[in-house]
């Protein structure tokens, strides 16, 4: 074997070894932890959206029933308990961050704490609303009905025409829907994990590791990233972001 033949494989196992973890049975499978871990490496920004201990860097809207605007602490619906983010599901509402996102990698992991129900993550949100939803991208964690994405109030997505349907509510409007590719999400009450990938116009969601859902067409601004409150007790942890190259 050449020198530097033997130089690159030594390197490959190096790699290979730094990237081995002790697993977590408690915890989502992430296929893509050596692919994290290389990022850390190569000293990528990933930021915290979620620090584990509390609420910093989050704000929140929540709606009463007759569709107006519900004046009550954060802390009404949403806690942090040993690291896990903790969302009653009523009323109808959503966490948001203070910051606002264009191009990035999102990571989090969610489960259901009892009867499954609805949320949903929230994505370029582009205006303070006039209903429980604003005009945003949404990556569905509906249950059996995660990786499905929808576009509210205008908000722009397109995809393969075999999933795509132009769905008309009276309660919101009509709004785009990409069905997703396949069922991929875990039994209620196990962790699940989500990556979504937001850049420039086009959009990926995997579920526990696997491609759950494409699409394009997206208004390429940046805004706030929302965790909605909407059915029943839905806990979430490990909010992480990568940004993107603006390019």
């Amino acid at each position: 074997m050449k020198p530097l033949s033997l130089f690159c494989a030594i390197c490959m196992l190096l790699l290979v070894t730094s990237c081995e973890k002790p697993h977590d049975a408690n915890a989502a499978d992430h296929p893509e932890d050596c692919q994290m871990c290389s990022h850390e490496s190569l000293n990528v920004e990933v930021i915290e959206l979620f620090n584990g201990e509390n609420l910093e860097g989050w704000s929140h809207l929540l709606w009463s029933e007759d569709g107006s605007a519900k004046e009550l602490a954060m802390e009404d619906v949403w806690s942090v308990k040993d690291g896990v983010l903790i969302c009653k599901g009523k009323p109808l509402g959503y966490l948001q961050t203070t910051a606002n996102y264009k191009n990035y990698v999102l990571n989090l992991e969610w489960r259901w704490a009892a009867e499954p129900t609805n949320s949903g993550v929230l994505l370029r949100i582009q205006q303070k609303p006039e209903t429980f939803l604003p005009k945003c991208v949404e990556a569905q964690l509906q249950h059996n009905s995660a990786g499905d994405l929808y576009g509210f109030f205008e908000a722009s997505l397109s995809g393969d025409e075999k999933r795509y349907q132009l769905i008309e509510s009276k309660k919101i409007g009509n709004f785009h829907a990409l069905k997703k590719i396949r069922h991929l999400e875990k039994d209620p009450g196990q962790w699940n994990h989500y990556r979504i990938e937001v850049n420039g116009s086009t959009i990926r969601a995997y579920i526990n590791g696997e491609l759950a859902n494409e699409g394009g067409g997206l208004d390429v601004i940046a805004g706030p990233i929302g965790l909605q409150s909407e059915g029943s007790e839905i806990h979430f942890r490990n909010i992480r972001l990568e940004p993107l190259s603006e390019d």
